[in-house]
């Protein structure tokens, strides 16, 4: 069997490896036989580059993506993958001018457009990143990627009108878009549009059931929205989902205290103090917790003390 042949059968046994049996080492030796039979086997370095990083060792992985880029020079996608490793190093001026180099071999990549908007980001170039965002939406503008991607920046840095053009924007492309209606909703709930935020979120249930964020959110905006009995309801499916969210509680015991304060929906104290006392397990420091319960405690000792005192007089 000729060179080449044998490269392949080994360079398969890695693929097995790597993808089948999640057997990283094996992986390793095999795509390293592989390109003992063939040093130009270009997909055995780019495997190879993959799995370092999955062991997280960057600086293997970058060794072996820097011979792939030299295999193939005018592969843009091999520029890609090395600026990805650079940019998992935090070496994000080698990743930038790696991702510019796949740009300048297809500059009408959109991927590797929102790469290098990315980084600008994590290098703090707010405008640098917006306008590269808005380059990959004017080359793309069917993409919901680069929309979404630019609002979350808008929002992160308290943009919260241009954010929302954006999420509408994608919605209008793609209604059932996860991430972008569980967005809205919480923007909606910052921006006090409490309507339009149960809206959202209602959908994001539709679509995903079992988020205890989704139902806690949602149960905020009926608790801001004055809808106390959804509200309660709604927190309690979160705290069903995900029993230990401080908040999720503390939301849900002062809604029953002021149900307990005004005599409805037969909410009792112990059941509140309970709760108070699961939250400072949770978190002592919970000052709106110890609050609230020295209130309870407080209001407990006065009734029983109150018909005792009466009689003694």
């Amino acid at each position: 069997m000729d060179k080449k042949n044998m490269a392949r059968r080994w360079f398969m046994r890695g693929c097995r490896y790597d993808r089948l049996e999640s057997n990283l080492d094996q992986a390793i030796d095999a795509y390293k036989m592989s390109i003992k039979y063939d040093d130009k086997f270009t997909d055995a370095y780019v495997n190879l580059g993959f799995v370092y990083v999955a062991k997280v060792n960057c600086g293997k992985a970058v060794k072996y993506f820097q011979k792939a880029v030299e295999l193939e020079p005018n592969n843009p996608e091999a520029f890609n993958n090395l600026g990805y490793v650079y940019e998992k190093m935090r070496r994000f001026g080698e990743a930038k001018h790696t991702y510019e180099q796949a740009l300048g071999l297809d500059p009408r990549n959109v991927e590797t457009m929102l790469n290098i908007a990315k980084v600008l980001e994590r290098e703090g170039n707010y405008h640098g990143a917006v306008e590269q965002y808005k380059k990959a939406i004017s080359q793309d503008p069917d993409n919901v990627s680069p929309r979404f991607c630019l609002a979350v920046l808008y929002d992160q840095h308290d943009m919260f009108e241009e954010a929302l053009e954006e999420y509408k924007h994608i919605l209008k492309k793609d209604p059932d878009h996860l991430k972008a209606l569980l967005n809205m909703g919480n923007l909606c709930i910052q921006l006090g549009e409490y309507e339009k935020a149960v809206k959202s979120l209602k959908r994001v249930i539709e679509l995903d059931s079992d988020n205890a964020e989704t139902w806690h959110r949602l149960g905020t905006a009926y608790q801001r929205l004055e809808n106390y009995p959804e509200a309660v309801a709604t927190f309690k499916r979160s705290i069903s989902l995900n029993p230990f969210q401080e908040e999720t509680h503390m939301n849900l015991a002062e809604i029953q205290y002021f149900q307990y304060c005004s005599k409805s929906n037969g909410v009792k104290r112990e059941e509140i103090t309970q709760r108070l006392r699961f939250i400072l397990s949770i978190n002592p420091q919970n000052n709106k917790g110890q609050k609230l319960l020295k209130e309870l405690i407080e209001e407990n000792k006065i009734e029983n003390n109150g018909p005792h005192n009466n009689g003694s007089h």
